[in-house]
């Protein structure tokens, strides 16, 4: 069944769960416990004492109608269609390895419903799901094949500026004009990052104004900050809450904050060597590894202290884009590395 399931809509959510559920119904014999938070619901199975947590998301950052313009096609070995790469295909190979294994003993799953948005109601989930585990693997999509052993921490911040309104022909002196204060706060966040330790502070969304004839009396600017450690996510939100006027008369309101942890490679180490040893075993191509910018739930769950691997879904591209898609041919044999690793981990 073709379901859409944008984050922002509790009804797709709720109809996403229940296609997953019977699913998995289906494959490994069991139906889910729903474990709904602030009225989103999110699904778990438990197998036993769980010793290996997989984790995953069935929302996608597509608005409901994408299927109309951007259809679910299997074309020339490719499957295209919206959040077929991120990460619907990831839960397929995820639930169809499990079903593979002699035993489900000592694994749980965690499938969340907002993770696109910041995982606003499972965060605590996550966490209480992850504490006592030995390992999470995360069925995010691959990095071109590579896994991803380690994710920058994520921030989002929104940067509102108060000036006064005036007639820009009549009197624009009597105003503050928060347009031209917003620029200097531009230049000045933009200036956060550093190139040595892989900061990146972009200013993104931007606004100022109601009309052309008008000083300015408000405006912001959204702020996208990644950090590979977490003493860097830290001097940049100190430097964010230290940002005074330029304008004289302007006032400057900052909100939000740090949203993920960073998740460093020292956490996914020795899984990823495990997982080479497997795909080895396997005949697989050897395994690669890569840091990415991106964030995820696995950055909640590596913060815990949990060796924690990531990137171990789809194989493909163009996640969030117009040309998603996902290798056919890739899915049986990323299906097998997660079936030998489960393998190996619960032994």
């Amino acid at each position: 069944m073709l379901t859409e399931s944008p984050s922002s809509d509790i009804g797709q959510a709720e109809r996403i769960c229940g296609v997953t559920s019977e699913l998995g119904q289906d494959l490994l014999g069991v139906g889910p416990e729903t474990v709904v938070t602030d009225g989103r619901p999110h699904l778990r199975w438990s197998f036993g004492q769980p010793r290996v947590m997989l984790l995953g998301h069935l929302d996608t950052v597509w608005p409901m109608g994408s299927l109309a313009h951007h259809p679910w096609i299997v074309r020339d070995g490719r499957v295209s269609g919206p959040g077929c790469f991120d990460m619907k295909a990831g839960v397929a190979q995820m639930l169809h390895a499990l079903a593979s294994l002699p035993s489900m003993e000592g694994v749980c799953i965690l499938l969340t419903t907002d993770e696109e948005i910041g995982a606003p109601t499972s965060r605590a989930l996550i966490e209480s799901t992850a504490r006592g585990v030995d390992a999470v693997l995360v069925l995010e999509p691959s990095a071109e094949g590579r896994l991803k052993t380690g994710r920058k921490g994520a921030g989002t911040y929104v940067l509102r500026i108060e000036g006064r309104a005036a007639h820009a022909g009549l009197e624009p002196w009597a105003g503050v004009n928060a347009g031209v204060e917003l620029a200097h706060q531009i230049l000045a966040v933009s200036a956060l990052g550093s190139d040595d330790r892989k900061t990146t502070v972009t200013p993104t969304v931007m606004s100022a104004g109601t009309a052309s004839n008008v000083v300015p009396s408000t405006a912001s600017v959204s702020i996208d900050v990644r950090a590979a450690e977490l003493t860097e996510q830290e001097r940049v939100d100190k430097a964010l809450r230290a940002l005074r006027p330029a304008v004289h008369g302007t006032r400057l309101v900052l909100e939000g904050g740090p949203t993920h942890p960073p998740m460093t490679e020292e956490m996914s180490r020795a899984l990823f060597r495990l997982a080479q040893d497997c795909a080895r075993d396997l005949g697989l191509e050897p395994l690669e590894g890569a840091a990415v910018g991106g964030a995820s739930d696995g950055n909640f769950t590596a913060a815990l202290g949990v060796p924690t691997l990531d990137g171990l879904g789809a194989v493909g591209g163009g996640a969030h884009a117009a040309n998603e898609h996902v290798l056919v041919e890739e899915m049986p044999r990323r299906a097998a590395l997660l079936a030998a690793l489960l393998k190996r981990l619960c032994r």
